[in-house]
């Protein structure tokens, strides 16, 4: 009872409201996306990680490829719509030869207490090979990262992740980073999609190791969410671990809330989906919504989001006071 008690209401989950100017925050002209978008807060410093995707390639067999790479932005904590590109965009591009040779997107920093270094899971996709994640490190220009491997430290190795073990999201306690990750069974963006949990040492962040239960998670039996599962997003608060997914009916993208404490149960917001697209047919994000990213700055949350409109998804801000 006093672990309810102290924990994040669901209804707050659930109270996320757009903000009234600035949106998208993040945006390019389409046919581009801006999207995959994360954050990371050091001092009165919003750092934003985003990523540009690029009108698909046709390689000389035909086969169109899509190519993400990283863009670095920042904003005054005071002001998370005052943004300021990075002078050396793009950050990072793919790799020549690695796993990560046709695009690296979806980027999730965070500040690694063991050697104060920042790390970034990520998802590289190669030319012949499926999405898996990768590291970064940084020693602290958020605009400057290097690969700690060439190889993935995710790799798509089972069968419920042939396609894809893609999509980290971070949460640390103590000595442990708990990443969850989305699995893809199949090619499709909409179906075989799930959760999966990982864990590892804040003393090596390179060294992953798989949870023996996954997918933990494949959805609340609801309609809403019962086609797939993906680009889960891990919230550390008090007694429990909270996650925003994208859950996908077969038509409209939306976000919903559960909250755990082993990763092994899982608790669904009563409110689910907690974040809808917009019913105004003329925003951004009028056709879908994805990857929910929730920071604290003083007495406000703040999420970010992907917002689809047409075939476009671009970033957008929605908050909540506490």
């Amino acid at each position: 009872m006093d672990k309810q008690k102290n924990a994040i209401p669901f209804e707050m989950f659930a109270s996320f409201k757009r903000i009234k100017t600035g949106n998208p925050i993040i945006a390019l002209p389409p046919p581009l996306w801006a999207a995959a978008t994360h954050a990371i807060v050091v001092n009165d410093t919003v750092h934003y990680i985003w990523c540009k995707r690029e009108i698909p390639l046709t390689d000389n067999t035909g086969k169109r490829l899509v190519r993400w790479v990283m863009m670095h932005a920042t904003a005054p904590t005071d002001d998370l719509t005052n943004i300021t590109q990075d002078d050396r965009n793009p950050i990072l591009e793919p790799s020549i030869n690695d796993f990560d040779n046709a695009s690296v997107e979806y980027p999730f920093p965070f500040l690694n207490p063991d050697d104060g270094k920042y790390y970034m899971y990520y998802r590289g996709s190669g030319k012949i090979t499926p999405e898996q994640t990768g590291l970064l490190v940084s020693d602290g220009d958020l605009g400057k990262w290097k690969r700690v491997r060439t190889t993935p430290v995710i790799p798509a190795d089972t069968e419920h992740e042939q396609f894809g073990s893609t999509h980290p999201s971070v949460a640390i306690d103590e000595d442990i980073i708990h990443i969850i990750y989305t699995g893809k069974a199949t090619k499709s963006f909409g179906e075989g999609l799930t959760m999966c949990h990982a864990t590892a040492s804040t003393k090596d962040p390179s060294t992953v190791t798989k949870n023996p239960d996954n997918p933990v998670f494949t959805g609340s039996g609801e309609e809403w969410d019962s086609k797939a599962v993906r680009e889960t997003e891990l919230y550390k608060g008090p007694n429990y671990y909270h996650i925003l997914y994208g859950g996908f009916d077969g038509d409209v993208w939306r976000i919903g809330h559960v909250r755990t404490q082993d990763f092994k149960v899982f608790e669904p917001n009563p409110y689910n989906p907690v974040f809808t697209p917009s019913e105004n047919p003329e925003h951004f994000d009028c056709d879908g919504v994805l990857t929910g990213q929730i920071i604290k700055i003083d007495q406000t949350y703040y999420m970010l989001y992907a917002g689809k409109k047409g075939q476009e998804w671009q970033t957008g801000l929605a908050t909540v006071p506490i």
